[in-house]
């Protein structure tokens, strides 16, 4: 039978699973830091991600988390920390050699870290394409550069099946490369650079119409910064292609009757002369205090044509609180 972009893919990883193979998706974000958390080296050098899907904001009241991805356990033993109850968090990853290399790094986090204990996790063999977790039973799920390799329609699937396992207002926490510039059709059909986080690569719109498609009402832009070029020189390409890395987290809340509500980072700020701003629909701004507004709202504002409202750009950094 002919290989598939995925078999690919799980070459890749295990061979990175059994040599790690360190910078292989390289992310440049710090490792959180917390108190009483040691990080074994091992784990550092799995850290096969493009940001960071830990967000202590996220994980609050013992939680339920799936990770999906492995990599050599760093995030699983970070959602630990959060959820130090007996299988509090689920690891699943379709790579058996993956999944054999986090079980042997955790005893080195029982070591280094007195409150860990390996059963906080429950690794399983599964595919993001059909999660072996029951409906409805997730409050955090998350991956870091994992689903950027998945072709659309596979990438569809599994968006649908995290929706799936979250609860009720559960969030779904991504990390992965993205890109404004046109992808070629030979990178896009190359499964070695798909493999490795970067042919995949979709425009950020795209991406966010994909998760809300599905059913998330509320989506986050946290962060977006640079990742990597791919120059002219090193691959098939008429001209260079800057490929970002964006942290995002979709929220299993009810969709609105007019659409998702999308935080890409924008402020509005009154500046007339009452002492507030009342637009009738929800949002009341008071006077020259920014408030975070999502895309929408923001787009409501600007067709008022009101001189004593100014709305910014989008700053792609989105940390909480706001208009809805």
């Amino acid at each position: 039978m002919e290989a598939t972009y995925l078999d690919t893919t799980k070459d890749i990883y295990k061979r990175a699973a059994e040599t790690p193979e360190v910078g292989l998706c390289c992310t440049t974000t710090p490792i959180w830091a917390f108190p009483g958390l040691d990080i074994p080296r091992i784990m550092q050098e799995m850290n096969y991600g493009c940001g960071s899907t830990v967000h202590p904001r996220d994980l609050i009241n013992n939680p339920k988390i799936l990770y999906v991805g492995v990599g050599g356990g760093m995030e699983l033993l970070q959602f630990s920390y959060f959820s130090r109850q007996t299988e509090g968090v689920i690891g699943v990853d379709v790579v058996d050699e993956m999944l054999e290399a986090c079980k042997r790094n955790f005893k080195e986090a029982e070591a280094a870290n007195e409150w860990f204990r390996s059963d906080f996790v429950s690794l399983r063999k599964g595919d993001a394409l059909n999660l072996p977790v029951e409906d409805s039973s997730i409050d955090v799920a998350a991956q870091n550069c994992l689903f950027n390799i998945f072709k659309e329609e596979d990438l569809k699937k599994a968006l649908q099946e995290m929706f799936r396992v979250l609860k009720p207002h559960g969030r779904l926490v991504l990390s992965d490369p993205v890109s404004e510039d046109e992808m070629p059709e030979k990178l896009k059909n190359d499964p070695e650079l798909r493999g490795l986080c970067l042919s995949g690569a979709l425009p950020l719109k795209q991406y966010i119409d994909m998760i809300t498609e599905v059913g998330f009402g509320t989506v986050e832009i946290r962060a977006k910064r640079p990742y990597r070029i791919l120059d002219t020189k090193h691959y098939d390409t008429d001209q260079p292609i800057h490929v970002e890395s964006v942290e995002v987290c979709a929220i299993k809340d009810p969709m609105p009757a007019d659409g998702p509500c999308v935080f890409t980072g924008k402020t509005a700020i009154y500046t007339g002369g009452k002492e507030y701003f009342d637009d009738h629909a929800g949002h009341v701004l008071l006077y020259n205090q920014p408030l975070s507004v999502c895309d929408k709202t923001a787009g409501n504002l600007e067709a008022l044509n009101n001189e004593d409202i100014y709305v910014s750009e989008s700053t792609y950094f989105y940390d909480g609180g706001g208009c809805c």
